[in-house]
């Protein structure tokens, strides 16, 4: 059986950024950003707020409940009118700020309707990370155009990070926002249950039918050569997939495999590997290549069928 050359690289991430906390800067093609001041192994540098227009602008992941961010914000756009607020998905770190901003604004807030309870106890430290008080004033479709001043933004549901996740396409300019669907700088984490990596492939797969110019993540440096790097995500998760099958040769747990898999990783990042691996289990156990002892969590123990 030959080589899949379909996608010939593994994605080449980059964590070169240039810019001040609470500072806004010109990306150019109507397009501003401003960075919260919440660095984490998960952030980056923090969260990236995107300003969309002039005058009368839309706001794209308003961030964290953060005072210092939000006031930024206000202050950049004091002069202007916010008429849309765009959340991504409902992380602390990317949809909280939009609740203040509606308050100061009265802008509606355009969201993939509220966070699922779907609440698991061995993955409490995950729950910390959700917005659960998030409600949109809008719950938007998949395919959804908005219109504003001088711009146009198309809303594409991309579950898989998670299953409200949205990314956004301004039109005239060709540019992707894609939150946390795409990162620059590194893998996205799919955590179970509302993460799932078959729906994440799919998302992946789904953006391939738009040409996009570049792509603009909440966290990290533009990618500018979207398809390929789309595609080098593509081929990691195969890969990735495969490993796991080939560990589970002689380990049967995911401790274990993740051991093996990030063994040139920082350990304090096991955590978020385990869950990405717990996804690509359900997913190998789904298609049958893969059984499970017992209800599937992070402890169970797995077998090649």
């Amino acid at each position: 059986m030959g080589k899949n050359n379909k996608y010939k690289k593994e994605p080449n991430f980059s964590i070169k950024m240039d810019f001040e906390y609470g500072i806004s800067k010109s990306l150019g093609n109507k397009i501003r950003r401003i960075i919260a001041n919440n660095p984490s192994n998960f952030t980056l540098y923090g969260t990236g707020t995107y300003i969309i227009g002039e005058g009368e602008v839309a706001i794209i992941d308003p961030g964290p409940d953060d005072d210092l961010h939000i006031n930024a914000i206000a202050k950049e756009l004091e002069k202007e009118k916010i008429t849309h607020i765009f959340v991504t998905h409902t992380h602390k770190d990317h949809s909280p700020a939009a609740k203040k901003l509606h308050k100061l604004t009265k802008a509606p807030i355009y969201g993939f309707g509220k966070h699922p309870k779907n609440f698991n106890k061995e993955l409490s430290f995950v729950e910390e990370g959700i917005d659960y008080d998030f409600s949109p004033t809008i719950n938007i479709k998949d395919n959804e155009i908005f219109k504003g001043k001088n711009w146009t933004i198309r809303a594409i549901h991309t579950p898989g990070h998670t299953s409200n996740h949205i990314c956004y396409e301004l039109i005239e300019e060709r540019v992707l926002f894609s939150g946390d669907h795409l990162m620059g700088w590194s893998t996205t984490v799919i955590v179970p249950p509302d993460g799932n990596m078959s729906d994440y492939l799919e998302s992946l797969n789904k953006l391939l039918n738009f040409s996009f110019n570049i792509c603009w993540p909440t966290h990290g440096p533009p990618i500018q050569n979207v398809a390929n790097f789309i595609k080098s995500i593509i081929k990691h998760r195969i890969r990735r997939e495969k490993q796991i099958l080939k560990t589970l040769e002689e380990k049967d747990n995911i401790t274990e495999i993740v051991k093996v898999l990030y063994k040139d990783k920082d350990p304090a990042l096991y955590p978020a590997a385990s869950l990405s691996t717990l996804a690509h289990l359900i997913s190998l156990v789904k298609k049958g290549q893969v059984i499970s002892d017992k209800k599937i969590t992070l402890s169970s123990k797995f077998k090649i069928v």
